[in-house]
C-alpha cells in the first residue's frame, strides 16, 4: 500500500513537469511501434524508481552491500534510461553502446555485492554443486542483462510490461514466502505495488509511459529479486521456477533475437516484430493483446508455483 500510494500520487505531477519540459512521446506516423495518437509523458520511471526504494528502506531496514548495489544499479539504469528516452523525445536513436555497457555495468556491481547464481543442488546426491568463480559471475551477468533487456523490449503497449511485471512480482513474492526469505519477499510487494499504481495511469488508453528508464529499472529489480530467492539453494528443477514467472518476456524475446541476428539487424534495432504486435497486426486490439498475454503470464506463474510446491 506505502509503495501503491507514493507513485499513484507523485504521477500527476511528475505528468504535467513532462509537458513543461517538453519530455514526452511524440506520435509519429511513419513508426508501426507509435501506436499512440496524442504526446505521453516519459516521466513515470521516476515515481516507480522513489515507490520502490523508499518503500523498501522503510521496512526492510536492509543498508547492507547489496542494497547499496541495488541502488547505484538503479541510479545507472534511471540515468542512461533518461538520456535513451530524450533522444526519442527529439526523434531520433540513442546508440546502443552505452545501454549496453551501463546495463552489464549495473549486473556487475550487483555481482560484486554478494548476490549471486553461486550453484544449486545436485537432485541425485543432494550435495551442494558450487560453480567455478568465471561461470558463477557469467551466468548472473547475463541473467540480470537479459531480465532487464526483455522487460525493456515487452514495453511497446499500454500496460503490458506493467502486467507483466506485476504478475512476475507476485510469483516471486510467493517463492519467497515459502522459502522464508524476508528480503527478497519485501523487494517482490513493493514492486507489486508500484506496478499496480502505474497500471493505474498506463492501462490503455496510457496517461503516461514510463519510457526505458522505467521499464529497464523494472527488469532490473525483477532480475535482483529472482536472484536473491528463488535462485538460492535452488535445485535442478527449481531453476525453472523464476524463468516461467517471467515467460511470457523471455520466451517471445528469445524469438525476437534470434530472428534479428538471423536477418543481420542489431539485436537493440527497434522493429514491430515481438509478439504484442504481432497480435495487434492478426486483428486484435490493444486490450485484447494485452489480456492475452497477462493471461498467458499467469498460467506460467502458476507452474512455477507448482514447481515450488512439487519442490517443498
Amino acid at each position: 500500500m506505502v509503495s501503491f500510494f507514493i507513485v499513484y500520487l507523485l504521477i500527476p505531477p511528475l505528468g504535467r513537469l513532462a509537458f513543461r519540459l517538453d519530455f514526452v512521446d511524440k506520435p509519429r506516423q511513419d513508426v508501426e511501434r507509435k501506436i499512440h495518437r496524442e504526446p505521453i509523458p516519459l516521466t513515470a520511471s521516476y515515481a516507480i524508481f522513489l515507490g520502490f526504494f523508499i518503500t523498501y528502506l522503510l521496512f526492510a531496514r536492509d543498508f547492507s552491500m547489496e542494497t547499496v548495489a541495488l541502488f547505484a544499479g538503479g541510479v545507472l539504469l534511471l540515468t542512461i534510461g533518461t538520456v535513451d528516452d530524450w533522444y526519442k523525445t527529439k526523434g531520433k536513436d540513442f546508440p546502443a553502446l552505452p545501454k549496453l555497457v551501463v546495463q552489464v555495468s549495473a549486473a556487475i556491481l550487483v555481482y560484486l555485492s554478494g548476490n549471486a547464481f553461486t550453484g544449486f543442488y545436485n537432485p541425485f546426491s543432494g550435495d551442494y554443486i558450487i560453480l567455478p568463480v568465471v561461470l558463477s559471475f557469467l551466468l548472473t551477468i547475463i541473467w540480470i542483462f537479459g531480465v532487464t533487456t526483455v522487460i525493456n523490449f515487452s514495453d511497446g503497449m499500454d500496460g503490458l510490461a506493467g502486467g507483466l511485471t506485476a504478475i512476475s512480482a507476485v510469483t516471486l513474492f510467493v517463492v519467497a514466502l515459502a522459502k522464508g526469505q524476508s528480503a527478497s519477499a519485501i523487494m517482490a510487494i513493493s514492486l507489486v505495488g508500484v506496478t499496480i499504481a502505474y497500471l493505474r495511469y498506463n492501462k490503455p488508453p496510457a496517461k503516461i509511459f514510463m519510457g526505458d528508464a522505467g521499464a529497464t529499472f523494472l527488469g532490473f529489480i525483477l532480475a535482483v529479486i529472482a536472484l536473491d530467492g528463488a535462485f538460492k539453494q535452488a535445485t535442478v528443477l527449481s531453476l525453472f521456477i523464476p524463468i516461467l514467472a517471467l515467460g511470457v518476456p523471455i520466451f517471445d524475446n528469445i524469438f525476437v533475437v534470434i530472428r534479428r541476428f538471423v536477418q543481420g539487424k542489431s539485436i537493440y534495432q527497434a522493429d514491430a516484430t515481438q509478439v504484442h504486435y504481432r497480435l495487434l497486426r492478426a486483428g486484435l486490439n490493444q486490450k485484447q493483446v494485452v489480456a492475452v498475454l497477462c493471461l498467458i503470464s499467469l498460467c506460467l506463474s502458476l507452474s512455477s508455483i507448482i514447481l515450488l510446491l512439487i519442490q517443498t
